[in-house]
């Protein structure tokens, strides 16, 4: 922009102004002719207008410039910058100008990259978020809202009953009749996921606005589960191992006591009592195994050599689909299958009927073990993962907890499914881990 009338100026014109009105009276002392006099003050009076008209037009558009750089500011336009002078008279308000300008543009560039933070945030995070206007209308919806409502695009304007007729019922009673706290819906596996709902309130824009924000919350509650389960098997494990140790030291004594007795029975009783203290032992060491998984440590598995060792232990047919490597912790994915095709072989396949397929990609690995026994009951496929929960009379309710247990540590899951013909699917599903 450029800059106002400079100092020298404004003095000028004053100045010749000054004289002209001092010299009046003497140009009429002096021996002219009126006409001179008249056009020497004339021309003289143009020329200070002429410097005065310069400086107010310079003057003037500096002021426009000023007017125009507070509308942008009002505008949210912070880019423009004032030329001036240092000795200009309004250099002061135009470096103060720049300066609030540098100082706007700097704060409105922070806010900017705040909000592509905090946008990529919200529409990553796991949650499904969904903000509705006073008329219902969806201005706010993240990825996961978009999957939850199966759209394809972004859900911003469109009303909330046009998007519950793509979700199951009971999720739709539940957005409809918004009360917080926790509900249970049924997913494609056949068991039920609980989910929790959380409602807020608040004005926007001068608009009433509803914010929906839904969490999955039966991997949570699972977990929470397992832990306290573990903690009782810990505190079990810790009581009857300080049993154990005392009676296995006086068994050994009495046996030690009853030699010069010559008795049988004796010895048939010690024996007895050793054997369950010994079943007793391995009881809760096994137990003990499942309250302290430890930690998985993922690494590439030869699929080959690995599935050559559980064949040897338990037959299958093997399945195997995807170009993917096969990451994990080979111990714990170990025994997770050897606990699947263990079941599968005791629930009377035989075992051509017994399928282990493995489906890798680069984002999740799907392990299914099939077999075409009796399958399991509803009741049964709810409490099946549940630790101490067996149908066996001589089970002990550990394996699919075990299970469970290993899938999650690699951050999966595991679910039971019963298969159309005849016969049980185990699905276990984890991320794709990389060698990095």
């Amino acid at each position: 922009m450029r800059s106002p009338l400079p100092p020298f100026f404004m003095v000028y014109a004053v100045t010749v102004f000054t004289v002209v009105i001092a010299f009046i009276p003497l140009m009429w002392l002096l021996d002219w002719d009126v006409s001179y006099k008249l056009a020497l003050f004339t021309a003289t009076l143009i020329v200070c207008l002429l410097i005065l008209k310069k400086g107010l037009t310079r003057l003037s558009t500096s002021l426009e410039s000023l007017k125009v750089g507070l509308l942008n500011f009002k505008d949210g336009e912070f880019s423009n910058q004032l030329v001036y002078r240092d000795k200009d008279p309004l250099g002061d308000l135009c470096l103060l100008y720049n300066e609030s300008a540098e100082k706007l543009r700097q704060e409105k560039r922070w806010l900017h990259q705040r909000e592509l933070m905090l946008d990529k945030v919200l529409q990553n995070s796991p949650e499904i978020l969904l903000l509705l206007n006073d008329h219902q209308q969806v201005v706010f919806s993240n990825y996961a809202a978009r999957d939850f409502f199966d759209a394809s695009d972004r859900l911003e304007g469109f009303p909330l009953s046009a998007l519950l007729s793509n979700i199951s019922a009971p999720a739709a009673t539940v957005l409809r009749e918004a009360k917080e706290g926790l509900f249970t819906l049924p997913c494609p596996t056949g068991e039920n996921e609980t989910w929790h709902l959380s409602i807020g309130r608040f004005v926007l824009n001068n608009q009433h606005h509803i914010l929906f924000i839904l969490k999955q919350m039966t991997r949570e509650l699972s977990r929470q589960e397992v832990a306290v389960w573990k903690k009782v098997i810990r505190i079990i494990s810790h009581e009857l191992n300080n049993s154990i140790g005392p009676v296995s030291s006086m068994l050994h004594s009495g046996r030690l006591l009853s030699e010069n007795l010559n008795e049988p029975r004796l010895t048939r009783v010690f024996s007895t009592i050793a054997e369950r203290v010994e079943h007793l032992s391995d009881f809760v060491q096994g137990y003990g195994k499942f309250a302290k998984l430890p930690e998985p440590k993922p690494e590439r598995i030869n699929r080959v050599a690995f599935i050559s060792k559980l064949q040897q232990q338990w037959p299958f047919h093997y399945q195997e689909k995807g170009e993917g490597e096969l990451y994990a912790d080979i111990i714990q994915l170990e025994q997770l299958l050897i606990n699947l095709l263990k079941n599968a072989h005791e629930s009377d396949s035989h075992d051509e009927d017994i399928t282990l397929s493995i489906d890798l990609n680069k984002q999740r690995t799907v392990i299914e073990v099939s077999d075409l026994g009796q399958g399991m009951s509803d009741t049964v496929l709810s409490q099946a993962l549940i630790p101490f929960y067996s149908t066996k009379s001589s089970g002990s309710g550990l394996g699919l907890a075990l299970c469970r247990e290993i899938a999650e540590a690699h951050h999966g899951q595991i679910a039971l499914q019963n298969r159309e013909e005849r016969g049980l699917t185990v699905r276990v599903t984890f991320p794709s881990f990389s060698t990095g």
